[in-house]
């Protein structure tokens, strides 16, 4: 897997995914917030599925 996510984007994905992830266990306790897993491990890979699909990258030093 080539790397489509640049670091800043990285960054943003994994707190982004960690604050819904954490809903799943303080605040509303909802099961939708597992949804966070994705967010946070696209960020930690640094690969979206999605951006492979349309051909999008955002990470300027991967070829």
């Amino acid at each position: 897997m080539k790397k489509n996510v640049g670091s800043v984007e990285r960054v943003i994905r994994v707190i982004a995914g960690i604050a819904i992830l954490s809903l799943a266990f303080v605040g509303p306790q909802s099961p939708w917030a597992y949804l966070g897993i994705i967010p946070l491990a696209t960020g930690l890979m640094g690969w979206c599925p999605p951006y492979a699909l349309l051909g999008i990258s955002t990470c300027k030093n991967c070829k």
